[in-house]
């Protein structure tokens, strides 16, 4: 018998934290401004490509002070190496120069304050609102997107309609570590192209046809 999504969750919950305790993000950063130049960085890139150039990029502009102080050239020198690096560059700068101006440097707590930030999308402040401060709320990135449809947890199309499909259904003091369980199934197991069906924990409450 089909389980409903609710059951799933218990079922993923135990099975996935048993994989994955203590789940974080896996982009490298020591505050919230980091993370929010992390994420602007990570649109259509890896997290080990972001650390990369972060790790370089913080030694030497650490806090939203000393990034806004930069010259744009700069910047461009720091995030060439990553797709998209000229409206980055722009983007994680003009950031930058907001906080410092407007908020004293801090990452504000949210979503409306963050929107309104250049580069910074639904997802990307859903990230930082998760990791930076703990507010239950769920990012989806393409992998939570497919994962969760491809396991029956939610039918949708767009990723908005699976952040709410999933806020529904989960419970609230699940919400942030259900999110990583999620996005390391879908980036190491539950691939996009060659999902790796034989050696998924969580088989026997997914709906997805290619899996038999």
């Amino acid at each position: 018998m089909t389980q409903s999504p609710e059951e799933k969750i218990v079922v993923l919950n135990e099975i996935l934290g048993a994989q994955y305790p203590n789940p974080k993000s896996e982009l490298q950063y020591d505050n919230p401004f980091q993370l929010l130049v992390s994420t602007i960085l990570a649109a259509q890139a890896t997290d080990k490509q972001v650390n990369i150039i972060t790790r370089e990029l913080f030694k030497y502009a650490p806090d939203a002070e000393s990034l806004s102080r930069m010259e744009l050239d700069t910047v461009i020198g720091f995030v060439r190496s990553i797709n998209y690096f000229n409206n980055k560059a722009k983007n994680i700068l003009e950031v930058s120069r907001i906080l410092a101006a407007r908020y004293n440097g801090q990452v504000p707590e949210t979503r409306e304050e963050l929107e309104s930030l250049p580069g910074v999308g639904r997802k990307t402040a859903n990230v930082v609102l998760s990791n930076a401060f703990g507010q239950a709320v769920m990012p989806v990135d393409t992998h939570v997107h497919r994962v969760s449809n491809r396991i029956g947890l939610v039918r949708t199309d767009k990723p908005e309609q699976t952040e709410t499909a999933l806020t529904n259904i989960i419970p609230k003091a699940w919400v942030i570590n259900f999110h990583h369980y999620l996005l390391l199934h879908g980036r190491y197991t539950c691939k996009a192209k060659k999902p790796e069906c034989s050696l998924c924990g969580v088989s026997s409450v997914c709906e997805y046809p290619a899996k038999n």
